[in-house]
């Protein structure tokens, strides 16, 4: 392992091969970790006293929530590190990154239209919270639009990574958007600063889930950067050799 540093999988080559050997792993721990968030969350964790029942839809939606943000931050970084370095596996990663924080996203949305119909007697209101985590799915659906609607890759990731770093300013207005404007959205029951404000066992569940959520985003992720590598590098030595091995 000598001599190994962070750049040493920076090659497609190299990453390739890695992402295969680890992905099995990714999806063992996103099956471990969800099942047990979900037994905790749904058999454990006690009955809320102002929501009952319907309140256990967060160990979904709150990690989904912060999936979706987090995702979109690493996009925009990787993006901008295949921009302005030009380093292509960075690049792929951001393609990569995408769908899956789409698909949080949505995820985010509809749990909290679940949520919100027992809560708030209707499944959608212009909350400020709400409005600018539709306007991340919007930003996910537009920059996988233009990267795929663009013929050429380099082209295309570099316009890509604009809208991604155009659309990084709408993270914190989601994340503090319950502080800034009078909104519907409960403010947040964990705190780097504060105790939480919720049962032991119901912080565990939505911390299980938090790690499933990571562990399946690493997995796909991972997958699908595979998949573009391959498309991408299909005329190199070493992807015609990987190809006529595995015939």
């Amino acid at each position: 392992m000598a001599g190994l540093t962070w750049t040493t999988f920076s090659a497609p080559s190299r990453f390739e091969p890695l992402a295969g050997k680890l992905i099995p792993w990714l999806w063992a721990l996103t099956a471990v970790f969800a099942l047990a968030g979900l037994w905790v969350g749904f058999a454990i964790a006690p009955t809320d006293f102002q929501q009952g029942q319907s309140y256990r839809i967060i160990f979904i939606h709150v990690p989904a929530a912060w999936m979706s943000m987090v995702l979109y931050v690493a996009m925009a970084f990787w993006a901008s590190i295949g921009w302005a370095f030009r380093v292509k596996l960075a690049s792929m990663v951001a393609r990569a990154i995408a769908p899956t924080g789409a698909l949080f996203t949505f995820l985010a949305l509809w749990t909290g239209a679940l949520w919100g119909k027992p809560t708030w007697g209707t499944w959608w209101v212009w909350d400020a919270r709400l409005t600018s985590e539709l306007i991340l799915l919007f930003l996910y659906l537009g920059f996988i639009a233009l990267v795929e609607a663009i013929d050429d890759p380099v082209r295309g990731d570099h316009a890509g990574a604009l809208l991604a770093l155009v659309g990084v300013v709408n993270v914190p207005i989601i994340y503090f958007s319950v502080k800034w404007w009078n909104t519907l959205h409960q403010g947040s029951s964990i705190s780097m600063t504060a105790a939480p404000k919720m049962a032991s066992t119901m912080l565990t569940s939505m911390l299980l889930m938090t790690i499933a959520f990571w562990a399946y985003a690493f997995a796909v992720v991972f997958a699908r950067t595979r998949a573009v590598i391959l498309e991408r590098e299909r005329d190199a030595q070493w992807v015609q050799a990987l190809a006529r091995s595995a015939r």
